[in-house]
């Protein structure tokens, strides 16, 4: 029986329903992931290391998908609630044409500018020609990439979960079938990496649009439309915490690069690029999660229906927690094999990524919380304060630690500061869930 937002649910029907948009997240992840494998262990460390210098300038990018897809879907769950389909359908339409065009004006202006993006990024005159190589390819398809990133919120509100999944792992198996072509087979190093994961976006961004153009079909679809300046502000701004979570993550993970470049030369960024792959995965369940939920949370703010909220809130919470439980239980444990199946041919590498893991992965125990409160805030429509718990968690808490911890603690402060910024983010989604529980009737 197909579960409906208007449903109650218990945490069985509520993992039923989120469990496909959860796997749909770790499957995308799972493309940066396979690069890094068939990267690091057919091409180099090197070479792994200029993919991690290039991939946060293509997330920044895609960030802007993540935004009209996030904001987007919450007022679309919403217009939904409030009994009003056809309206909804031509506010879905607008936000995806809307990230199509500003997926082209980024491509053209970012590959214009390769080089001195690339330098200001962390790249060394050894990565440099690599770096270009990689990030070319994958901000010329930064168009398929943000409509993907946009439909992984849409499917969920479209309460097609399911079929979102499949094209997810359509995609993935897209990506993995041409690295091992590209790389394996025709020895194109980079370039083919990065050629797989464009094939990959395209899959999981064209499909969908031809899919929701389908006449006759109900539901949620791609309609004629006009340009509803009020809610496309309004998706912008309420989906400004992915945005925003999406680019201080990126810069973050820049002056990371730059400061272990400083630290260890190119072997830390190799480092750090194995945990971002690990992180990139777990995290995926916690985004998964947050994002699936999401439209049930919008849909019965907008019905005025809350009892049924707090349920979803209160369940939600539970969930949240015993995950970040055994996910950092399963990082301390796994943090050897999984360093091995990266860098396992260079045992200084291995040991330091190893020691490195298991510091960084004490930040699950918090980030499970801070994610779920931005998502959730998003989802009742008040971006502002979603987009406070993101841009502080994220830019001011792990960037600000990861310059002031190595002066004392040395390359442990690196690790260290992770865990840290989560922790102190913690607290402010906690302030900021009690001070808003009264408005919106969740708890």
């Amino acid at each position: 029986m197909q579960i409906k937002l208007s449903d109650h649910f218990t945490y069985g029907r509520l993992l039923r329903y989120t469990l496909p948009t959860i796997v749909m997240i770790i499957f995308t992840s799972l493309y940066s992931v396979v690069d890094g494998l068939f990267v690091s262990n057919l091409v180099g460390d090197l070479a792994l290391s200029a993919v991690n210098i290039a991939f946060p300038i293509t997330m920044i990018i895609g960030a802007f998908g993540f935004m009209l897809g996030t904001g987007g879907s919450a007022i679309v769950a919403r217009t939904l609630g409030e009994g009003k389909p056809e309206l909804a359908s031509r506010y879905f339409t607008l936000f995806i044409w809307c990230v199509a065009g500003l997926g082209v004006v980024l491509s053209i202006v970012t590959i214009a500018f390769i080089e001195p993006i690339m330098r200001f990024a962390g790249a060394s005159d050894l990565l440099l020609e690599d770096c270009i190589a990689y990030g070319r390819i994958l901000l010329a398809g930064s168009a398929v990439f943000m409509l993907q990133s946009a439909f992984q919120s849409f499917f969920s509100v479209a309460e097609k979960p399911k079929l979102g999944l499949l094209l997810s792992l359509a995609a993935g198996a897209t990506n993995i079938t041409f690295d091992y072509v590209f790389i394996a087979l025709l020895g194109m190093g980079v370039t083919g990496a990065a050629w797989a994961t464009v094939l990959g976006y395209c899959v999981g961004g064209v499909i969908p649009v031809v899919y929701f153009l389908l006449p006759r079909r109900e539901g949620l679809r791609l309609v004629r439309t006009n340009f509803y300046g009020r809610e496309l502000l309004h998706a912008c701004i309420n989906g400004s915490s992915e945005l925003m979570s999406n680019i201080s993550a990126s810069v973050v993970g820049i002056l990371y690069n730059i400061r272990l470049m400083d630290l260890l030369g190119e072997p830390g960024v190799a480092a750090h690029s194995v945990m971002m792959y690990v992180d990139f995965v777990f995290v995926a369940a916690f985004l998964g999660f947050s994002m699936g939920s999401a439209p049930i949370v919008s849909y019965h703010y907008g019905a005025e229906n809350y009892d049924e909220l707090k349920n979803i809130f209160r369940r939600s919470g539970v969930i949240i927690a015993a995950t970040s439980v055994a996910m950092v239980a399963a990082s301390e444990l796994l943090s050897r094999p999984l360093s091995a199946a990266f860098v396992g041919y260079s045992p200084d590498l291995l040991e330091l990524t190893t020691h490195g893991f298991r510091i960084f992965a004490l930040c699950y125990l918090f980030c499970g919380l801070n994610i779920y409160a931005s998502a959730f805030f998003t989802a009742l429509c008040n971006g502002a304060l979603s987009a406070l718990i993101a841009f502080t968690r994220t830019l001011l808490l792990r960037g600000g630690l990861v310059l002031v911890m190595p002066v004392f603690f040395g390359v442990d402060g690196v690790w260290w500061s992770v865990a840290a910024a989560e922790l102190l983010g913690v607290v402010l989604s906690v302030v900021l869930l009690v001070l808003m529980r009264r408005r919106y009737h969740y708890a």
